[in-house]
């Protein structure tokens, strides 16, 4: 009888002596370290394709920006003077302001239409949509320079428009139509809604059908459908598209030196008048700083707010 728990102990303790038993259980740290290593070498395959475009981006784009900042503090003189100037003119502040209003009105206006031609892009007939997508795309082919010296053709004293008026009677003297600020909106409006109009068309074909048919089964109104459920589901390339046009507004240059014939001044404008027109490049490099960070914050807002992959309308 004492034989059997002396004979059952055995093997326990040579079990012991011979130290752990490995078990037959897959261990996953090694599984898990198995996968991690292809994962840090796709990573650093990556890393090494983007590296040159980095680096371009680099040479082209920060290290001038480095210099540009280093001239608005040692231009004339070291110091922040330049950028105290910049807080307290008034006529940098009015071309600021004037700035802001213009992007302002540009934004909404082209989105606003954007949003109209987006839904017919959409949600339009097969004609419809061809027509629109000829519409939008033809622009890109004609270059900006020559777009805005086509408005004013059209908008100037002597133009196409004020002569039609003339001719019919409806007007004695012609309208002040360019080298003003309504030039300048309309000439913008007219390149930038294209950009718009993309977010928006991809925002609106990401709505799920089913979701306004069951609005229209519960016996909601059209309009209400459009104001309550797809205009919400829209929201996110709405937000994508101002942005956008916004950030593109504020550095037009060649459509409002042309259009506003010199009234209606902008910050580009501006950076290259103190740049070419008079030797005053520390306020140019003020102004030109300035300018990057706020398009710098509106492009974290872009990301923050409207992801890439949520700019064409999140579900």
């Amino acid at each position: 009888m004492r034989l059997r728990p002396m004979a059952a102990a055995a093997p326990f303790s040579r079990a012991e002596e011979e130290g752990p038993s490995v078990s037959l259980a897959p261990d996953h740290r090694t599984e898990w370290g198995r996968q991690a290593t292809p994962r840090r070498a796709s990573r650093w395959i990556g890393f090494c394709f983007i590296a040159p475009l980095l680096a371009f981006l680099a040479l082209v784009y920060v290290i001038p920006f480095l210099g540009v900042a280093e001239w608005s503090v040692t231009l004339p003189k070291p110091g922040i003077g330049q950028y105290e100037r910049l807080a307290t003119d008034p006529l940098v502040l009015s071309v600021f302001l004037r700035t802001f209003r213009i992007c302002a009105i540009v934004t909404f206006v082209s989105v606003t239409a954007a949003y109209a031609i987006a839904y017919v892009w959409v949600r339009g007939t097969l004609l419809q949509r061809r027509l629109t997508e000829l519409c939008i795309l033809i622009p890109f082919l004609i270059s900006v320079l020559t777009r805005a010296f086509g408005w004013l053709a059209l908008l100037s004293s002597r133009g196409l428009v004020n002569t039609w008026l003339q001719a019919s009677g409806l007007i004695d003297s012609p309208l002040q139509l360019a080298r003003n600020e309504f030039g300048v909106v309309l000439g913008m409006t007219h390149v930038l809604i294209p950009f718009a109009a993309f977010p928006l068309a991809s925002a609106m074909r990401s709505v799920d059908e089913r979701v306004l048919l069951a609005a229209r089964g519960l016996g909601a109104s059209r309009l209400r459908i459009f104001w309550r459920v797809f205009l919400p589901m829209t929201a996110s390339g709405l937000i994508g598209a101002a942005l956008i046009v916004f950030v593109f507004t504020l550095g037009f240059f060649v459509t409002p030196a042309i259009l506003g014939g010199g009234r209606s001044i902008m910050v580009a404008e501006l950076v290259y008048l103190r740049m070419f027109q008079s030797p005053d490049w520390g306020l140019g490099a003020a102004v030109s700083v300035v300018l990057v960070l706020i398009v710098g914050a509106l492009m974290a807002a872009l990301f923050r707010f409207a992801r890439p992959a949520m700019i064409g309308g999140g579900r």
